[in-house]
């Protein structure tokens, strides 16, 4: 997934991608308030990083933002570009 007119455009990896088509095809709220968070990750990536917080992995920093009101379920990107990486549960 590469480009959304409904303001999502941004780079989602292969994971991410599958995981968002399964959330709209089984959660529709959760899956557009998911879509809320990647929407303000792309929009403002330096305030989104300022919010969240971060793990070091071999291959970088991937940061994590909490979905508001869907306690476990985090959005995880990477900075580079930024890419969102996955999305799932996550205490």
């Amino acid at each position: 997934m590469n480009a959304g007119s409904d303001g999502t455009e941004g780079e989602y990896s292969e994971a991410a991608d599958e995981q968002l088509t399964e959330l709209e095809a089984t959660s529709p709220d959760l899956y557009n308030d998911v879509l809320t968070v990647c929407e303000a990750i792309f929009a403002d990536t330096t305030f989104a990083q300022s919010m969240a917080a971060a793990v070091q992995t071999e291959s970088g920093i991937v940061f994590h933002l909490a979905v508001p009101g869907r306690h476990p379920y985090k959005v995880f990107w990477t900075s580079t570009s930024p890419r969102i990486e996955a999305v799932f549960p996550n205490h």
